[in-house]
């Protein structure tokens, strides 16, 4: 059977009722036949059958042994990091989500925690990072916004011989075309907020976890700390499910037309998608991911933050705002909004310069995206002419899943 299917029939049917879509359990507590005698959940922070419907879906989908949702994917990273204790490291990605780093270097560094970052598309640097303070490498594979990839089989076996756990943050991927866990890693992290919710209403965050104790240890975090995912969003969450499969193969359709787009516009300096040939390691994304995703960030041949702040508000059907893996296009201008908690070199030594532009690729017609672009890009070049004289670059070979 395949992975869809599993997952829509893993979908629960309601015993009581016959109902085809999961209940809403709207109850803070529930009635108790003695004291410990319940019919298996007693508080709603503690548990609650929405949530433990999703859960066990999203458990599936990463074959994974345990999750737990959260009320966000910040929320999320923060009961993982919480496995750990004051004097240890983490090793994470330099090119590393600005919200994961704000909690790194501004919440958890006055407790005594470290992080060490790296560039993790290169194994061996990593290896040669890990000191006996490590505790856990961070990953995100691909990267965001620059959509760099590790090679997440060989740092889980790094991981491994060092005795450090592996946690693979696995928004961008998606369990429709990444499941880290069977790649060796300990711990999978999701914001749902974005492609699992997939419609931009709601704010989530999932852990999946490996082994069962492990599973254990989030749980009790959870539990302990109280940032649990609400049944309704829950619940909104299992229905971006139920079409996870198809909107992520749309998405990354359209991310890699547009990055082909991209790559042959003069206006247009670098490309950041792995589906193209001479992205870095894009052989290692192929062998370990059956698809590249929905997100494409490119810099403009004129790397200012005057001309990207002027794209970013010329284009019609790409909305400016954070987040992405809505069903909507959306594009932001990271050096001023997703990553702006990071300190200018630090972002600029990863990649994320002033003229870089994330675009997360959305549903419509891609033809209508590509004219969107195109009269962005004219209204930029008569406003910020490049200075020196362009030729298209040539065009790159992109692996498409259809």
């Amino acid at each position: 059977m395949s992975n869809a299917t599993t997952v829509l029939h893993s979908i629960p049917t309601d015993p009581l009722t016959g109902a085809i879509s999961v209940p809403i359990y709207a109850t803070s507590t529930f009635v108790q036949d003695a004291p410990g005698v319940n019919k298996g959940y007693d508080y709603a922070r503690t548990n609650n059958p929405t949530r433990a419907s999703l859960e066990a879906i999203v458990t599936k989908l990463e074959y994974g042994s345990t999750a737990a949702a959260f009320s966000s994917g910040l929320a999320a990273i923060d009961a993982v990091v919480k496995l750990l204790k004051s004097g240890d490291e983490v090793i994470a990605s330099s090119d590393i989500y600005g919200g994961a780093y704000r909690l790194f270097e501004q919440v958890y560094a006055q407790f005594g925690i470290t992080v060490n970052y790296v560039d993790t598309t290169d194994a061996n640097l990593l290896a040669a990072a890990i000191s006996p303070a490590t505790k856990l490498i961070w990953l995100e594979s691909p990267t965001n916004p620059t959509l760099k990839i590790a090679d997440i089989r060989a740092i889980a076996q790094i991981a491994k011989s060092a005795g450090v756990l592996l946690c693979v943050d696995n928004t961008f991927a998606t369990p429709v075309f990444q499941q880290p866990l069977r790649l060796g890693a300990d711990i999978v992290v999701h914001s749902a907020t974005k492609y699992l919710g997939g419609h931009s209403d709601l704010i989530a965050g999932i852990v999946v976890t490996k082994s069962k104790e492990l599973g254990e240890r989030i749980r009790f975090i959870q539990n302990a700390s109280g940032a649990v995912l609400s049944p309704f969003d829950c619940w909104l969450v299992i229905r971006g499910l139920e079409t996870l499969h198809l909107r992520v193969r749309q998405h990354a359709y359209n991310a890699a037309v547009l990055a082909r787009f991209l790559q042959t516009h003069p206006s247009v300096q670098q490309v950041y998608y792995p589906g193209l040939r001479n992205h870095k390691n894009h052989h290692i994304a192929k062998k370990q991911s059956s698809g590249f995703g929905g997100v494409v960030s490119f810099v403009l041949r004129v790397d200012n933050i005057a001309a990207a702040n002027y794209f970013v508000q010329q284009t019609k059907y790409f909305k400016l705002a954070e987040s992405l893996g809505g069903v909507k296009s959306l594009l932001c201008h990271p050096a001023q909004m997703t990553h702006k908690s990071i300190p200018a070199p630090v972002r600029k030594a990863a990649g994320v310069t002033d003229g870089l532009i994330r675009l997360s690729v959305g549903l419509e017609e891609v033809d209508d995206l590509i004219r969107d672009l195109h009269q962005a890009f004219e209204k930029v070049e008569k406003k910020y002419p490049s200075s020196a004289k362009v030729h298209p670059q040539k065009q790159a070979v992109v692996e498409v899943i259809e």
